[in-house]
């Protein structure tokens, strides 16, 4: 390990512990797991073990034996982002030119372009940082076998960004591969901010003899971390989140003053979109110095901004979770975080941002966008000083990704099927798929299975002679290679200038309500549409800013399990500083503490073992607010299995909202339900059965189906140049849903759609054990006279579907002021 300490040396460094155990355990021959926090060091721990086996094999060499120009591949570095690639081939390579020189550092993905596409396709670096679905279309090439002999070791960043998705799954795959194909492959992964480190190891490492028990190596120096809250002067009674916590501008833009540079992280798109147009307003004479970045942007742009936050030349940087990862740049001063994280981990990996290395203070300043969210601040940050972040639930057999596996493997060279079965069971996810399972997935690659069978453009892979499975015809392996991957791409359409640079990309669902000449901003600039053509929406420059911009789907994230307990317990806080008069640790739970008294005189605070129900009459008709603080997701498929239930006992319309908090059922008439029925309507009996009857399972099944058959490889985007719009994809998803419904009701891709409705967008499980849980709490329904403070955020978020002259913000601003009024008290 001398030439790493060394290197460590010649800058002034030492090797912290923990990179020094990585490296020994790697020149070892074992695999594992780094974690540590953000800025610590994982990439060097990681990187090191192979530069120092190289070197060390360098000076073994016989004296005069004949060297290569370069080392053949041996190291590939896999980063679920495409956009971090770029900083990844510099930081490594310029390790490696000092270290191991001789090595090359190259980057593979979409971004890549043909020059080096080409070199790559005669001679692959020592070292290829890629993603997962680069990697995957390498391992689809005919000589695939020789190409990837030589690999020794796999690292895997941010795997705690992959664990639990379909990208992960497909980056198990890949792995099991490379560990045939290789020899003694050793697989190293870098994860932060997870609760279930030891799962996400196994998973990471493989269930096969050869990969051994994985090894988890942790980073546990402590870093000094502030995280505070901009109180606001004034606090509204009647909570409510539309102005996307823009209250607070000015008071974020003199905390911006006081800093060198900053990130202002939002939870969505369109509030980042916002956000860069406030901030611009704001500090006009610095606008060139605010800049946006968000997942949407084309990656020049993003390029840009992360090039100008290395350099010094930005000041604030207005960014989705885009910059949560490993984007390496130099630290910032502070890091705004606007509305609430949602999640413990999401607030430590953005707090990291900040004070980016080792010995620094980072710095956190919350932004709420209404004043409950000054409880979730609170909570967030307790949960966090006791350790409790989330956890992933890895994904079980998930038969699209094996699909499209087992047609990449078929054209890379082909197989036999008991030698992949075999190689396939060695991933965490696929470790018990059965026989069944795996000889439907084969005979469905062959033939598209019973119902399609007939259909030669399902046929994508077929048996020779010699028992060995191979790819179809080219159309097959072109259309397969151009569509690898787990990311859905439909229903957005690229946005472009006419002389064709791009912007970035925006749902095509947004620019079908617009006609030539009307105008929206996007990339924090005002334009004008030209025309739609070829799955690119032309744009000019407009004249006038406008105040019409994109708004993005599955946007809006649920509070974590973590994250709503600790919600519970800043709750049962603010009650008992209300009860004694006692001032509390927290100056959120303070500051909020006057909101919730005027909750509990007007009707109650829920108590951690309690489930709060108000009955309130208004003009709108009979509401029902329930409070089981179980987040968006779990609430959504509660507030419909309520209003199913309720509706088995007398005919009548019920409108459902939801939120974080709470679910809201309204009638015109009297809900047919009294104080004692609550506890039988949400019961966890027949629970499944239920959902899927008023949820109308089949139609949400059909809907995610979409997702399934493109995966699985049933349905194609089209090649580049002539892709189909979501309409089209849509219908055609549509059909074979249909038809494999009526002919292929066991159809084992059907099944798993209807399951990961179930698991994956209701969240079953939760919804479960959120049912289980009320019914062994106290259930109490107060019946206030007015909307109350827990109550109105529902109320306004249900007014966004209202069709209204006024705007959403008036209409609930002035329900606000309304009932400030009725409640005969002065602001608090």
């Amino acid at each position: 390990m001398d030439v790493a300490l060394t290197w460590f040396q010649a800058r002034g460094w030492e090797p912290f512990e923990f990179q020094r155990e990585t490296w020994q355990r790697y020149l070892a021959g074992q695999s594992g797991l780094i974690h540590a926090p953000t800025g610590f060091g994982k990439s060097l721990a990681a990187w090191m073990g192979p530069l120092i086996e190289a070197q060390a094999e360098k000076s073994a060499r016989v004296p005069g034996a004949k060297r290569a120009d370069a080392p053949p591949l041996t190291v590939i570095w896999v980063t679920p982002m495409r956009a971090l690639a770029k900083d990844l081939v510099q930081n490594l390579g310029e390790v490696a030119r000092e270290v191991a020189p001789g090595w090359t550092v190259e980057g593979r993905s979409g971004d890549t372009s043909s020059t080096v596409r080409g070199r790559q396709a005669r001679r692959l670096p020592t070292a290829l940082v890629t993603t997962p679905e680069s990697l995957t279309v390498l391992l689809s090439g005919e000589e695939a076998a020789e190409r990837f002999a030589s690999v020794r070791c796999v690292v895997v960043d941010e795997w705690h960004e992959l664990f639990g998705t379909k990208r992960g799954v497909q980056t198990e795959l890949a792995l099991a591969r490379l560990r045939s194909l290789g020899n003694g492959v050793r697989t190293w992964g870098l994860s932060a901010t997870l609760g279930n480190l030891e799962e996400a190891a196994s998973a990471l490492m493989g269930a096969g003899k050869s990969s051994g028990a994985p090894t988890l190596v942790r980073g546990e120096q402590r870093r000094d971390l502030r995280v505070e809250t901009l109180l606001p002067a004034s606090i509204e009674r009647f909570p409510w989140s539309g102005h996307m916590g823009l209250r607070l501008l000015e008071e974020v833009a003199a905390e911006l003053d006081t800093a060198t540079s900053a990130l202002v992280f939002t939870n969505t798109r369109h509030q980042a979109e916002r956000w860069y147009q406030a901030l611009c307003y704001a500090r006009y004479d610095e606008r060139e110095r605010i800049a946006l970045h968000h997942g949407s942007l084309d990656q020049e742009q993003r390029h840009e901004v992360e090039e100008g936050l290395r350099s010094g030349r930005l000041w604030a940087v207005v960014a989705t979770s885009s910059l949560d990862l490993g984007v390496d740049f130099t630290p910032v001063d502070l890091v705004f975080q606007i509305g609430s994280p949602k999640g413990v981990a999401r607030l430590a990996q953005r707090a990291g941002r900040s004070g980016h290395s080792p010995g620094k203070v980072s710095r956190l300043v919350n932004v709420p966008a209404q004043a409950l969210e000054l409880i979730e601040f609170a909570a967030a940050r307790e949960a966090l000083a006791r350790g409790e972040v989330e956890s992933r639930s890895p994904i079980e057999r998930p038969l699209d990704v094996l699909a499209q596996h087992v047609v990449t493997v078929a054209i890379g060279g082909g197989f036999r099927a008991e030698e992949l079965l075999a190689e396939v069971r060695t991933t965490h996810a696929y470790r018990d798929l059965s026989e069944d399972e795996w000889n439907w997935v084969l005979e469905f690659a062959r033939f598209g299975g019973d119902a399609l069978s007939g259909y030669e453009r399902f046929a994508r892979i077929r048996e020779r002679a010699d028992g060995v499975f191979v790819g179809g015809n080219k159309r097959v392996i072109r259309e397969h290679r151009i569509n690898i991957g787990t990311i859905s791409g439909f229903g957005t359409l690229a946005v472009a200038f006419r002389n064709g640079r791009k912007l970035g990309h925006v749902e095509e669902t947004f620019l079908a309500r617009l006609r030539p000449g009307e105008s929206f901003t996007f990339a924090g600039k005002p334009v004008e549409l030209i025309r739609i053509e070829d799955s690119t929406a032309y744009v000019r420059p407009a004249k006038k800013v406008s105040a019409l911009m994109p708004r993005w789907s599955g946007g809006r994230m649920p509070l974590s399990n973590e994250l709503t307990h600790a919600v519970r317990r800043a709750m049962a806080e603010v009650t008992r500083v209300l009860e004694t008069g006692e001032v509390s640790a927290s100056p959120e739970l303070n500051a909020v503490a006057p909101v919730l008294a005027f909750q509990r005189q007007i009707s109650h605070i829920p108590s951690e073992n309690e489930l709060l129900i108000e009955r309130v009459r208004t003009r709108d008709g009979d509401h029902a607010f329930l409070f089981p603080l179980a987040g968006r997701l779990v609430h959504e498929g509660l507030a419909a299995l309520l209003a199913w239930r309720a509706t088995r006992r007398q005919a009548i319309t019920i409108t459902q909202s939801v939120s974080d908090w709470g679910v809201e059922l309204l009638t015109r008439k009297d809900l047919p339900v009294g104080d004692e029925d609550w506890r039988a309507l949400l019961s966890p009996d027949d629970l499944l059965e239920d959902l899927l009857r008023c949820l109308d399972g089949a139609g949400l099944a059909k809907r995610h189906f979409r997702e399934i058959a493109r995966v699985a490889g049933l349905i194609h985007p089209g090649m580049p140049g002539a892709r189909k719009g979501q309409r089209q994809l849509q219908a055609s998803a549509g059909l074979i849903f249909e038809v494999l419904t009526e002919h292929d009701p066991e159809n084992l891709l059907l099944l798993q759609a209807r399951r990961e409705v179930m698991e994956r967008t209701l969240e079953l499980t939760r919804m479960r054990e959120a049912l289980e849980a009320i019914q062994r709490c106290t259930i109490r329904v107060t019946r206030p006279t007015q909307l109350t403070p827990l109550a109105f955020p529902l109320w306004a978020e249900r007014m966004r579907d209202r069709v209204s002259s006024e705007s959403w913000e008036d209409r609930v601003r002035a329900m606000a002021e309304k009932l400030e009024a009725s409640a005969g008290a002065a602001r608090t």
